[in-house]
């Protein structure tokens, strides 16, 4: 018999646990883990340096990078965000710093201080941890006392006062929960990368650039897909867009396919996309600059590169207006150089099927948020039941957002627990 039992040896499992024991020492807490080994996600994640957090401190914009959760995490990113995150590390020898774009690793650019950091605090509080340890059930069983966890273990039982589960995208976890009564969100993939064959790109995998690239919706689907709840004309993104041997990738696809996920699943990924690789200028725009610089410029337009984007992208989207190698700017006719605009500024791209991020893989579905009670992160359909992390319908954007709100969600879970723990203990 245990206090707590956590579902899942991840990020939120061990974050809730740690401060579950913090606050209420001498509680009884097991951490069950089905795999070998714990926090894999967190040794992979960032290339293997872990992206914790972001540098985003103001609860509201923090939000904003949640296509799935926004509404919901206002409330518990007002209780625990970003800066409280960075003090968590700070206080147990761990420090943090901020890259350029706002991603938070550790200092020392290694995943394996993160987890040496969980392992030993879990250690130090009297946490077990329990690998191999895979769930075949759970039940909630009255006793005269009250009700209590049944965990089936294999051929054995488990049992506790609270439960919290954090196993992530896990298909079993998700139909049990379901068997008890909770609504689960069909689960479809987010963050993932475009595959593109054309041969606009096709020969310039490394290349990188600042673009914007919105999606065109289809007619048959009309401009709103109820399925998905979601404005079609809507789904842009701005950003580093980096072309890649199978297509594109880089933030600006990775956003777009986070916010796309539920309607670009119902396109089954075939779709097509338009990109501006010089997002200051629209096409008519651009148009006066080229022919300003048709008045001025002698030598060829392949080898002029008016604007800063790659010089390789730049060549091959010369060549898409129909502009041969030895065109000269006084040669080029207005009809190439509004080719040329349009290719810079919307060029439209056949998107046929996708690739998973490296290892990041984020999953949009999961229990129902308005199942959840976002002020302790407890089941409103079955008291005692806690939920953290990707299990729920929660996801977002690259950056170390999705592990915020792991930190977020263990941190509320674990404070509803020991609430629930200590009323129970007064009564």
């Amino acid at each position: 018999m245990y206090d707590v039992l956590v579902i899942g040896g991840g990020a939120a499992g061990f974050y809730a646990a740690i401060h579950i024991a913090e606050k209420r020492p001498n509680t009884k807490i097991a951490i069950l883990e089905r795999g070998k080994e714990v926090l894999t996600k967190v040794k992979i994640s960032g290339g293997g340096r872990c992206n914790v957090t972001h540098a985003e401190f103001n609860p509201a914009d923090l939000s904003k990078n949640y296509p799935r959760g926004e509404k919901e995490l206002l409330g518990p990113f007002h209780t625990y965000a970003s800066g409280d995150t960075v003090g968590f590390f700070e206080e147990r020898g761990v420090a943090l710093k901020i890259e350029d774009d706002g991603r938070m690793f550790p200092v020392s650019n290694s995943s394996q201080t993160i987890i040496d950091c969980f392992i030993s605090e879990a250690d130090r509080l009297g946490i077990q941890v329990k690998t191999l340890c895979s769930v075949t059930g759970i039940e909630q069983i009255d006793e005269e006392v009250g009700k209590k966890w049944k965990v089936a273990i294999g051929d054995g039982f488990m049992y506790c006062k609270k439960l919290i589960l954090a196993t992530g995208s896990n298909p079993k976890m998700w139909k049990y929960i379901e068997g008890l009564g909770h609504k689960i969100v069909p689960p479809v993939p987010s963050l993932f990368t475009f595959n593109v064959k054309d041969k606009r790109i096709s020969a310039i995998p490394g290349v990188a650039t600042h673009a914007e690239v919105k999606v065109i919706p289809k007619k048959n689907f009309g401009k709103k897909s109820v399925k998905a709840k979601i404005d079609v004309s809507s789904l842009f993104s701005e950003g580093p867009l980096l072309v890649t041997h199978w297509g594109m990738s880089g933030p600006a696809i990775l956003k777009l396919s986070a916010w796309g996920a539920r309607i670009l699943e119902q396109y089954n990924y075939q779709f097509k996309i338009q990109v501006n690789w010089v997002p200051d200028y629209h096409q008519n725009g651009l148009l006066e600059l080229f022919l300003k610089v048709k008045q001025l410029e002698k030598k060829t337009v392949l080898r002029t590169k008016v604007l800063d984007i790659p010089k390789r992208l730049w060549a091959n989207l010369v060549k898409a207006a129909s502009i041969d190698d030895t065109t000269t700017w006084p040669e080029v006719s207005k009809q190439q150089l509004t080719s040329l605009s349009e290719q810079l500024t919307a060029g439209i791209f056949q998107v046929n099927g996708k690739s998973t991020f490296k290892e990041e893989f984020v999953t949009a579905g999961g229990v129902d948020l308005k199942e959840i009670n976002f002020k302790t992160y407890e089941s409103k359909i079955l008291p005692s039941l806690y939920f953290a992390g990707e299990i729920i319908n929660i996801d977002a954007i690259t950056g170390g957002f999705n592990f915020q709100n792991a930190w977020t969600g263990g941190f509320i879970a674990a404070n509803g627990v020991v609430e629930g723990l200590n009323s129970n203990s007064q009564k």
